[in-house]
């Protein structure tokens, strides 16, 4: 008689690396969603942005909107590949986290309070990425 074996039930770091993807891929689909419509205000040129004088990165504002929007659009892509826990997601989401970063920090001057909250968002979706998965390795 043949015998089936099932997997053995996953421990608790398991549980913990699965909530935290899930964790970064709800999270980078919010990061996204919020670049694009600030790319879109951007873009617009809306008056919620502050008109800062000689700032060293200094860019025309539609350029950033677009900037924005494109690194939005990619983070939700990213987001769910995320959910389907794809390995290209996962490394996906820690460049575009990073990505991110790079482009609230560089525009700091025209919506501070907001390129902070990004940024603290990215920096954790890159640390969710970034947990030891046990029992799974990258291919």
């Amino acid at each position: 008689m043949a015998t089936t074996q099932s997997a053995p039930p996953p421990t608790a770091k398991q549980t913990w690396a699965e909530g935290l993807t899930a964790f970064a891929a709800v999270m980078l689909m919010i990061a996204g969603v919020l670049a694009i419509t600030r790319g879109i205000m951007a873009i617009a040129e809306d008056d919620v942005f502050v008109s800062t004088p000689n700032y060293v990165f200094e860019f025309d504002l539609t350029s950033w909107g677009w900037i924005h929007l494109i690194l939005g659009a990619i983070a939700v892509i990213v987001a769910l590949g995320l959910f389907s826990e794809a390995t290209w997601a996962r490394i996906s989401g820690v460049a575009i986290g990073a990505l991110v970063i790079i482009a609230n920090f560089l525009s700091l001057p025209y919506y501070p309070e907001w390129s902070v909250v990004l940024i603290g968002m990215s920096t954790l979706i890159i640390w969710a990425l970034c947990v030891e998965r046990p029992g799974r390795s990258l291919p």
